[in-house]
């Protein structure tokens, strides 16, 4: 299917260029905004505070995508509401380039599910009680829990491009049309804005740097008129979250660990301001 369409568009991007002609992407910075749509495994999610120390076992989660619009997808006051990713990247090489970003995911743990509660809480509330692998319905009035404004993953990736009308023997002008394929690595911090009210004590809500991140992608790029681009990518990575802050109480954490899995759909435009 990649073949016939990387055929396809031949008529396009016919009269290949003469070498002389083909420009490196060496020295290209680029910028990208697009959207994703995110899949996490089960976690155990710990929680200890001055009266309370238990663990949730094998909790579930999903993303919250907003539904597509006009508004808020493309309201410049909202566009930060949907599940985002921006990237400002540069070519080092004429293949290899290297990326700073932001995936603005969101993490919901849907409150209709009975998992297994261990440990102790002691902090005048109905859940007050000493738990041994016992179930529990999380109810919102025992645990509300979420990354909602979000699971901001910000990261450093180094991502390789290689040509795919070359791999493929497609006579076609670079200048016109570009086709390749990716593969990179990334990791860097978490700065959740993680919405959490436990029992009868304080919500927040608030940013706090709560653990680390990492990833590898596969994706593929089209060019156009070398400037300007769509990508499609999957990410799959693995997040560690050791300080969760559960209420404005600094003795008040929680922390986590879990895979993830990310689709994104972007666009953008390279440019290199050194020719």
């Amino acid at each position: 299917m990649i073949i016939a369409g990387l055929i396809s568009i031949q008529s396009f991007a016919q009269d290949a260029a003469p070498k002389a002609e083909i420009k490196s992407n060496k020295g290209k910075i680029y910028i990208f905004w697009g959207w994703n749509r995110g899949w996490y495994s089960n976690s155990d999610i710990y929680f200890k505070g001055d009266n309370y120390d238990f663990k949730l076992n094998d909790v579930k989660a999903r993303d919250r995508q907003s539904k597509f619009g006009l508004d808020p997808y493309f309201n410049p006051s909202r566009i930060t509401i949907p599940q985002t990713n921006l990237r400002i990247g540069f070519f080092v090489t004429n293949n290899i380039d290297i990326s700073f970003g932001v995936d603005h995911m969101k993490y919901i743990m849907p409150n209709d599910q009975t998992v297994e509660i261990t440990g102790e809480i002691d902090d005048n509330s109905n859940y007050d009680g000493i738990y041994n692998r016992d179930e529990i319905k999380l109810e919102k009035d025992f645990l509300y829990f979420e990354h909602s404004d979000g699971l901001n993953y910000i990261n450093l990736e180094i991502t390789r491009n290689d040509d795919l009308l070359k791999l493929f023997k497609i006579n076609a002008n670079p200048k016109k049309f570009q086709a390749n394929a990716l593969i990179g690595f990334g990791l860097g911090p978490l700065l959740p804005k993680s919405n959490v009210t436990l029992w009868n004590n304080e919500r927040n809500d608030d940013f706090h740097v709560a653990g680390y991140g990492f990833a590898a992608k596969v994706g593929l790029n089209f060019t156009f008129f070398n400037a300007f681009f769509i990508r499609g990518e999957l990410k799959e990575g693995f997040i560690d979250m050791q300080d969760i802050r559960t209420s404005p109480d600094v003795s008040d954490r929680a922390s986590q660990h879990f895979f993830f899995s990310q689709m994104n759909l972007v666009f953008g435009i390279a440019v290199n301001p050194f020719n």
